[in-house]
């Protein structure tokens, strides 16, 4: 794991155990993350910071909500990520955007749209990416998860920048595909 991650994942599990200054902590330090994400997603198709604010609320919100659904022997960023991106794709359903509003680059974010899924899931998310080839799986770690650039992720992953596109749009929908197959059976 990466330092972030524990830091964060030791303010969550201070936060679960009561202590109120590492849960504002918390709070603080994913509301600036999620805001940064959201703004260069939604940078992307047009939108503005004063929707990427609604949006880092909204999920800040779910997470101080829904923080007894988080399992500490899991890592913390993943979980935070699936609300995250829950909430975008909420955001862009409640918007109405259109599919032809939505650069190749963010396809992603509009194709894996369940109306049953919900950030409450309990799918575990660490499980199924250690499903993927390791390519696909250090792309998405690096980019999707830990917040790097495609041109850091390529350093770390080894690859060039254009194998860790492909790889994080295969691997997401190899994700996608994970999931919906463990929910038929």
């Amino acid at each position: 794991m990466t330092t972030n991650e524990n830091e964060l994942k030791a303010l969550m599990l201070a936060s679960l155990d009561g202590d109120a200054a590492s849960h504002r902590a918390l709070l603080e330090r994913l509301s600036r993350r999620l805001r940064a994400y959201y703004k260069g997603k939604l940078a992307g198709i047009g939108r503005g910071a004063a929707e990427a604010e609604d949006l880092v609320q909204e999920a800040v919100l779910a997470i101080h909500i829904k923080r007894h659904t988080f399992d500490p022997t899991e890592p913390l960023t993943p979980w935070v990520h699936a609300i995250a991106r829950y909430k975008l794709i909420d955001f862009l359903r409640r918007t109405r955007t259109s599919f032809a509003d939505v650069s190749i680059d963010e396809a992603d974010l509009v194709m894996a749209h369940d109306d049953n899924v919900s950030a409450e899931s309990a799918y575990d998310v660490r499980r199924l990416m250690e499903r993927l080839p390791k390519n696909m799986r250090c792309a998405i770690e690096a980019v999707k998860l830990d917040g790097q650039s495609i041109a850091q992720a390529a350093d770390r992953c080894g690859i060039s920048e254009s194998a860790v596109k492909v790889n994080i749009h295969r691997g997401l929908k190899a994700l996608a595909a994970l999931i919906i197959r463990e929910m038929r059976t």
